[in-house]
């Protein structure tokens, strides 16, 4: 269920950590030790690839083994700790399952709580304040902006990250996905489609 932000403790994105990263990289680039463009595609790479794989091992063995999709929707953060998938901002997880009648998203409204070990770095829309504040108010208009149309009848329930408390979108699997291995179904997850702004691969597209 969705939480409260009040009582919790949120990340920063400026917390004492980053702020250090930052004037690090700022001294760094003056001095033409490194190239800000080279940085954006190390980024990139684990914001969208390497990162998010994990997350879709989980998803993937989610759909291709029913105990243990039973055991991600009762514990979580077991389920995936015993995948080895644990550390920063993962330790206490929760999986929401997508199913014809509802999808889910997630956000974080007060900053960018992540799980992190599974999804890899948070994309720069999730931290952004019209993704937090509208995804709230208008899930359905921020599902539309991510080019992703679902039918009227469908419910959206959004899901309010904590710092104690993290989410995973586990997406309904395609159809035309019978057969293929969890390592072939791993590739039709994507990060998006675990935030829930997205749906997994068809086969084909994959």
């Amino acid at each position: 269920m969705p939480h409260d932000h009040d009582d919790h403790h949120h990340d920063n994105e400026l917390d004492p950590m980053a702020a250090r990263v930052r004037a690090l990289e700022t001294i760094l680039t003056e001095k033409g030790l490194i190239d800000p463009q080279a940085i954006d595609v190390i980024v990139d790479t684990y914001e969208t690839k390497v990162g998010p794989r994990n997350g879709a091992k989980v998803v993937a063995k989610a759909w291709s083994d029913p105990e243990y999709a039973d055991w991600l929707k009762r514990d979580a953060t077991a389920a995936i700790e015993s995948l080895s998938y644990t550390g920063r901002q993962g330790e206490h997880m929760q999986a929401v399952f997508n199913t014809p009648d509802t999808h889910n998203l997630v956000v974080c409204t007060l900053c960018s709580c992540y799980p992190w070990s599974v999804l890899g770095l948070p994309p720069v829309w999730y931290k952004s304040p019209p993704y937090r504040s509208k995804a709230v108010i208008d899930p359905r208009g921020v599902l539309v902006e991510f080019d992703l149309f679902l039918p009227d009848t469908t419910r959206i329930r959004v899901w309010d990250s904590t710092a104690e408390l993290r989410y995973l979108v586990v997406p309904m699997r395609p159809e035309g996905s019978e057969g293929l291995s969890e390592e072939q179904l791993a590739r039709l997850v994507t990060r998006d489609s675990m935030i829930g702004t997205g749906l997994a691969l068809a086969p084909e597209a994959a």
